[in-house]
């Protein structure tokens, strides 16, 4: 049975099949109750009356009651036995060869009703298959419906209405009230609170204001919010779920080395059990029983509807699965590897020290120059004004703001001329002021002048993510990862300094991206690995790694290179995903092997006879309803996707 995408033939001969076999048993309910009624049978009235027009010399062929069978096994059958055997030539020896060989001894044995319920069977299968993925990605259809079409751009005083196709990044939009958001942006103008439950799964009103990052598809509360926009419709967070759809039909002819390892093992006994059904009860109808009962649809549907399913839960956990094969093997991974920035930290600044000059008090300087950083998109400013919050600083009034490209930042706030640049600058301006400042420390550092006067120098780190420690330290017992290294191009400070907050051994820095390419290519040699980042120069270790992933959208090139895109930068989201995986072999295994050996205990009975290969077939269609049943179970969320 091929695990495509039911097409207008498959859909075809699953129809001709089903009006076949009804055809057929509505002309044997007929003829039966006619040979209670008359002594010849309608078809043998018919055979005689043909013997008599050819005086003897011809017997008509078959029965005409068997002629929609004929039909079927033709039309369907035929089809359907070359497309088997192109893949035998090709040497595919895939279980559903099994149903082949059950359509062509049908036919040889004139059990032509079997027959026709094995192509039923194998065709109805396709069908059943695709009905199943429909309702696995029923949420996903529901988003599509739902997709944003209309952006209502600023021009001036106007506003004109275009298709979210048309916006380009950096024009100003107006969502209006309890509208859909039509691309990520950024909010300009208003405050209002926006429902992201359809692509966050948080039943919670998020609060916008300026400043805040606003999602595509979100629906705005009860006031109008005027942004930007920061990504193409194409690109936006919406949009990329949306591609989860594409990309698993894409996928799906791909997905079944699970079936086929079980296939490897299945069809010899099945086909052995057959063989000696017939030797030992020299029966050659217990032979054909067998294998109609052992016509692999639990394999063949199960499996890939597994799948699926699980591609449409991590898609509503805002995990998109790029390569549906690496939710077979993430639970065979052993080693660990992680960039540093963005992953295992937040890829943003904190101010982790503030040493005052001389004169100076640390609370003071910090209320000086975070009330200035607050007009500044410096990435070092909101690390800075973060630490006033913390403080429960007020702020004061600023004016004469000016930020030039490598000078720094500076301004007037209460009166008081405040200047930050970098410790370079700060030297070649006033090299007097040289043997004031601080050794130099890893990370980041800003010097502070009030007046024209020495003040602080600020020193930052990369935030740590809260929750790397807990995260790291549940890999090996909880998900059996042998191995756990950090990978980086920082510094040695900057990474010894991470490696030791969150308990990692392995640690390597100062790589380039050529290093971490060969260092990944050595350690999956030895094992599986997992390779998590979120940069440009992650792209190579990403596509060398046995499955790379890559966090948040920063970087298109990554995207494209990973395997699943974490699009919440989230470890928790990383977590989910090793236990999406685990569930689907789990939840795969159990349609597989449990419609296997319910298909076995099947072949017993058949081959003792008291299964018929009609009674046979039947028995097989209730077995791969449970194995679908089963199967979708996947696309439910559980009450926990994690452990850490």
């Amino acid at each position: 049975m091929s695990n495509k995408q039911a097409t207008v033939p498959e859909n075809s001969i699953a129809v001709l099949s089903l009006l076949g076999i009804g055809v057929y048993l509505v002309l044997r309910y007929v003829l039966d109750v006619g040979h209670q009624v008359y002594t010849l049978s309608l078809n043998a009235v018919l055979n005689s009356a043909v013997a008599d027009i050819y005086h003897g010399q011809f017997i008509f062929p078959v029965e005409l009651v068997t002629v929609p069978l004929l039909a079927v096994l033709a039309l369907g059958g035929v089809p359907l036995v070359y497309q088997l055997g192109v893949k035998l030539r090709q040497g595919d020896w895939g279980a559903d060869l099994l149903a082949g060989l059950s359509i062509v001894t049908a036919v040889l044995l004139e059990e032509y009703l079997a027959g026709s319920l094995v192509v039923l069977m194998l065709s109805g299968g396709v069908v059943l298959e695709t009905y199943a993925v429909r309702k696995a990605s029923s949420v996903l259809e529901a988003l599509s419906r739902r997709m944003p079409s209309v952006a209502h751009r600023k021009a001036g005083d106007q506003l004109v209405d275009i298709t979210t196709a048309q916006v380009v990044i950096g024009d100003t939009l107006l969502i209006l009230p309890h509208e859909l958001c039509p691309v990520d942006g950024t909010v300009l103008e208003g405050s209002s609170t926006m429902d992201e439950s359809y692509l966050t799964g948080e039943p919670y009103m998020m609060s916008k204001t300026s400043g805040s990052l606003v999602l595509s598809g979100a629906i705005n509360g009860d006031s109008a919010l005027t942004i930007r926009a920061d990504k193409l419709a194409i690109d936006s967070r919406y949009a990329k779920i949306m591609e989860v759809m594409k990309s698993s039909e894409q996928y799906r002819p791909n997905i079944r080395r699970l079936g086929d390892q079980l296939g490897a093992l299945y069809t010899p006994l099945a086909v052995i059990i057959a063989l000696s059904a017939w030797a030992i009860s020299g029966d050659v109808v217990r032979f054909l029983a067998v294998l109609v009962i052992a016509t692999p649809c639990p394999l063949l549907i199960g499996i890939p509807v597994t799948i699926i399913s699980s591609i449409s839960l991590a898609a509503r956990r805002e995990i998109i699965i790029k390569n549906p094969a690496i939710l077979e093997t993430i639970g065979t991974c052993r080693t660990a590897i992680f960039d540093k920035t963005g992953t295992l930290t937040y890829g943003r600044p904190s101010l982790t020290a503030l040493i005052p000059g001389s004169g100076y008090e640390e609370q003071e300087v910090l209320r000086l120059i975070a009330s200035l950083e607050r007009y500044s998109k410096h990435p070092l400013s909101r690390a800075i004004v973060s630490a006033s919050e913390k403080a429960d600083l007020a702020l004061l009034s600023v004016t004469h703001i000016t930020e030039l490209p490598g000078e720094g930042l500076e301004g007037n706030v209460a009166g008081r001329q405040i200047k930050l640049t970098s410790r370079k600058n700060c030297i070649e301006q006033h090299p007097e002021l040289a043997k004031l400042l601080p050794p130099i420390s890893g990370g980041l550092e800003c010097v502070v002048l009030i007046d024209q006067v020495y003040a602080a120098t600020l020193q930052f780190r990369d935030e740590v993510r809260t929750d790397s420690s807990s995260f790291i330290n549940h890999l090996k017992p909880s998900h059996l990862f042998d191995k756990v290294m950090l990978v980086s191009g920082d510094r040695e400070s900057e990474v010894r300094f991470l490696a030791d907050q969150v308990g990692i051994e392995h640690v390597y820095f100062s790589q380039s991206p050529e290093q971490k390419l060969d260092l990944v290519r050595h350690e999956t040699k030895l094992a599986k690995t997992i390779f998590l980042g979120d940069g440009i120069n992650d792209a190579p270790a990403l596509t060398a790694a046995t499955i790379g992933i890559a966090f948040g959208q920063n970087s298109d090139i990554t995207g494209e290179s990973a395997d699943a895109v974490i699009m919440d930068s989230s470890l928790l989201k990383v977590d989910e995903l090793f236990h999406i995986g685990e569930r689907m072999r789990k939840i795969a295994l159990q349609s597989a092997v449990g419609g296997m050996a319910l298909s076995l205990i099947g072949m017993v009975f058949g081959g003792l006879g008291y299964l018929t290969p009609v009674a046979g077939a039947i028995t097989q269609e209730i077995i791969d309803v449970f194995a679908v049943l089963n199967a979708l179970r996947a696309a439910l969320p559980p009450k926990s996707l994690s452990d850490f």
